[in-house]
């Protein structure tokens, strides 16, 4: 298993497109990815709205735990992910 801490930069926290990016970065990964955040945990590929729902603000930290046969790549593409758009 692989695990990425990452703390929200964007000013306005997880709004809709950088949600969206990182759906879809998940969606490119064959491993089970969990993002938790606020108390409340989440499977990343759940959508958009699962997402949003955590209300994620700046400052947050978040984890991300993956686990899969691309663990490894998924990590690496993720981290990308969060440090483009958040």
């Amino acid at each position: 298993m692989e695990q990425i801490t990452y703390t929200i930069k964007d000013p306005d926290g997880v709004h809709a497109r950088p949600a969206g990016a990182l759906i879809q970065c998940a969606g490119k990964c064959k491993s089970d990815i969990t993002l938790h955040a606020n108390g409340k945990s989440i499977k990343l590929k759940g959508g958009i709205f699962a997402l949003m729902g955590l209300g994620i603000r700046s400052g947050t930290p978040i984890t991300l735990d993956i686990e899969g046969e691309d663990e490894k790549e998924a990590s690496g593409l993720l981290l990308k992910c969060l440090e483009d758009n958040l």
